[in-house]
């Protein structure tokens, strides 16, 4: 199963600057504690302020399909092939 990943508000620097990553799963039951727990593998171990603790760190918008996640049950949000997951961080240095 494939998976596209895309990034906003300077999130990608925490993945060399990339803004879309696509991840392939074996398993064809993927739920969104899945794509993050691989994209904590991927993540610069020296920007981990992407997460907190186990969690995706506040101030991160997440879109599934451009729907918020909140509306499709947040981590155990299943998720089709070819869907495209966003991380949109909110927060901003100024």
């Amino acid at each position: 199963m494939k998976i596209i990943i895309d990034f906003g508000g300077g999130l990608d620097v925490c993945f060399e600057n990339k803004k879309e990553l696509t991840l392939e799963f074996e398993e064809q039951q993927i739920k969104m504690t899945d794509v993050i727990t691989r994209l904590k593998t991927l993540c610069n171990p020296k920007k981990l302020d992407f997460f907190y603790t186990q969690q995706l760190r506040p101030g991160i918008l997440v879109l599934i399909n451009d729907a918020d996640w909140e509306l499709e049950d947040k981590e155990e949000a299943q998720l089709q092939h070819n869907d495209r997951v966003s991380f949109i961080s909110t927060l901003h240095g100024g």
